[in-house]
C-alpha cells in the first residue's frame, strides 16, 4: 500500500526509528480496510475470497507487531526529545492495540464462514466494518496534520468521535438483531457474532482514544 507523508515526522530529522514508526502507524490503520473486505466477502458468500483477505490481514498485523518492537528499540537511542519520544510511543502502542482488535475480529469472521448467519446481521456487520475504515481514515488525516496544522489535526480528531458514535448505534442494533434471530441461529454462532461486533467496537474505541490523545498533542503544539 502507498506510504503517506506525516508532517509531524517530516519536520524532524529523518531517522530509521521515525521511518519505522510511521510505517507501523500506516500499516495498523490499513488493517481496517482488509477487515472490511473480509466481512463484505463473507456477507456475500464468497468464502475463499474472505479467507484471502483474512490471511493478508494476519500477515499485516504480524508486521505491525514487528515494526512496533523495532521502532521501540530504535526510539530508545535516537536523538529526539524525551517528550516527542513518549508521545510517539503512546501513539504506536494505541494503534498496535487497535490492530490487535481488528485481528481478533478477523478470526471471528473466519469461524463464521462455515456458519448460517442471517443476511440482516451480516449486512449490519458490513456497515460496522465500513464505518471502522472511515474512523481509521479520519484518524490518519489527524495524525498527518500534527506539527503543521494544529487546527486541522483537532478537526479530524473530533470527526473520529462523530464516526465512533455511529458505530455505537450499529453495535446496539446488532444486539437487537441477536434477540430477533435467536430462535433461528444456534448459540455457538450467536457467540461468535457477538465476539465479532465486540472486537470491532473495541477497535473503534481505540481509534477514538487515539483521537483524544491527538487533541491533547495538537493543543500543546
Amino acid at each position: 500500500m502507498a506510504k503517506r507523508s506525516y508532517a509531524w515526522f517530516e519536520r524532524r530529522r529523518r531517522t530509521d526509528a521515525l521511518k519505522l514508526a510511521q510505517e507501523q502507524i500506516t500499516k495498523a490503520l490499513n488493517t481496517t480496510t482488509l477487515l472490511y473486505r473480509a466481512v463484505k466477502s463473507a456477507s456475500e458468500g464468497r468464502k475463499e475470497e474472505a479467507r484471502e483477505h483474512i490471511e493478508k490481514l494476519m500477515k499485516e498485523e504480524e508486521e505491525v507487531d514487528n515494526l512496533r518492537r523495532s521502532a521501540f528499540r530504535e526510539l530508545t537511542n535516537v536523538a529526539i526529545s524525551s517528550e516527542f519520544r513518549e508521545d510517539l510511543m503512546h501513539l504506536i502502542k494505541r494503534l498496535d492495540v487497535m490492530a490487535d482488535h481488528v485481528k481478533d475480529s478477523a478470526r471471528s469472521v473466519n469461524v463464521l464462514l462455515d456458519a448460517s448467519v442471517p443476511n440482516e446481521i451480516w449486512a449490519l456487520n458490513v456497515k460496522v466494518a465500513e464505518t471502522l475504515v472511515e474512523s481509521a481514515t479520519t484518524l490518519r488525516g489527524s495524525i498527518e496534520r500534527l506539527g503543521t496544522d494544529a487546527i486541522g489535526a483537532r478537526e479530524f480528531a473530533k470527526k473520529v468521535d462523530e464516526v465512533e458514535s455511529r458505530i455505537d448505534e450499529h453495535y446496539l442494533e446488532i444486539k437487537r438483531l441477536f434477540i430477533k434471530h435467536s430462535r433461528q441461529v444456534d448459540s455457538g454462532t450467536l457467540l461468535m457474532l457477538n465476539s465479532l461486533v465486540e472486537y470491532m467496537e473495541q477497535a473503534a474505541d481505540m481509534c477514538a482514544d487515539t483521537a483524544d490523545y491527538i487533541l491533547i498533542l495538537a493543543s500543546e503544539g
